[in-house]
């Protein structure tokens, strides 16, 4: 058995905020989840799926680690586009550290070097440089990666604290990045009761989990014109102590009446099998049985209008 390191017993305690940006689809919520360990972030292999910051808590004996998933940044083309840009930069000037994910399989492109123009004029904070999907590319094209995400931020005018390759998928240098993350945060009690994995309310939770659902399969016919809202949860009444129910209804918003069919499927069986697949992960996260009643409605062109982006909670 190791003896206890005197130093780490005498180290103060640090906890503080970190987050990840970087393109859309650059493995950010898949990295946010592999470091906390359980499924906090919605992942989905099409871009822009995350749209609140949602946190992760990674605690260990001598920090709080606390992860805020932002959404992708990119050059916006409606209203909701702005609203997201202004919630990322909002999330940069309020953490004690970023992480700037690139993946390794996409060479560096002019949408990372907006990005790092952006970053570079946050100036206190510390940032890394993350390299995701190092699982997807041979040793040769990581190393000329690694060199070039360096180039980018001296070009930038970024002077990198860290550059870490990870894959999340395989864990790969999943933990080394946390060591190299918690010195970068300042002394102080952690912030979070052990055993919080995220402070999002579980309605916007939940109402995440149903979009995952809704969104898989429909690839290109649907790009994000779809918004959740969780109307009401309710535990069924009369339900005995030991077989609790939980009712939840939900709203998906559409754009278009003509995008009702693609999420209703024929004869209802595509709606019926995003429920099967929300109503799984949200008792798993909620550790109760759930019956999902879900509703697809028409808010016509939602992303481009403030009043429809404030109903919808952006």
């Amino acid at each position: 058995m190791n003896s206890p390191d005197p130093q780490a017993a005498s180290a103060p305690h640090r906890s503080g905020f970190a987050c990840f940006v970087g393109r859309p689809n650059a493995g950010k919520s898949t990295l946010t989840n592999a470091l906390v360990g359980t499924k906090v972030a919605i992942t989905s292999n099409r871009p822009q799926t995350t749209r609140h910051s949602v946190r992760g808590i990674v605690h260990r004996p001598e920090a709080q680690l606390v992860l805020v998933d932002t959404p992708g940044l990119h050059k916006p083309r409606t209203l909701l586009g702005q609203r997201l840009n202004d919630v990322v930069r909002t999330t940069w000037a309020e953490v004690d550290v970023i992480g700037f994910c690139l993946p390794a399989d996409q060479k560096v492109g002019p949408g990372d070097r907006f990005i790092a123009k952006e970053l570079a004029q946050v100036k206190r904070t510390p940032k890394l440089a993350v390299v995701t999907k190092t699982d997807l590319v041979d040793r040769e094209t990581l190393t000329e990666q690694l060199i070039a995400v360096d180039q980018m931020g001296r070009e930038a005018g970024i002077e990198w604290a860290e550059i870490v390759p990870v894959s999340a998928v395989a864990g790969e240098q999943v933990g080394l990045l946390a060591d190299l993350l918690v010195p970068l945060l300042p002394e102080g009690p952690p912030l979070y009761p052990e055993g919080d994995l995220t402070d999002e309310p579980e309605q916007v939770m939940i109402a995440e989990l149903i979009r995952e659902a809704a969104l898989e399969g429909v690839r290109d016919e649907l790009p994000h014109s779809i918004a959740v809202v969780v109307e009401e949860m309710l535990p069924r009444e009369d339900r005995p102590a030991d077989r609790p129910l939980l009712d939840v209804h939900a709203n998906l918003f559409i754009e278009r009446p003509s995008q009702k069919g693609i999420v209703i499927g024929p004869k209802g069986q595509r709606l019926k099998d995003v429920g099967t697949k929300a109503r799984r992960q949200i008792e798993a996260l909620l550790g109760t049985p759930v019956f999902l009643d879900l509703h697809v409605k028409v808010a016509k062109d939602w992303q481009r209008d403030p009043k429809q982006l404030r109903r919808l909670g952006f």
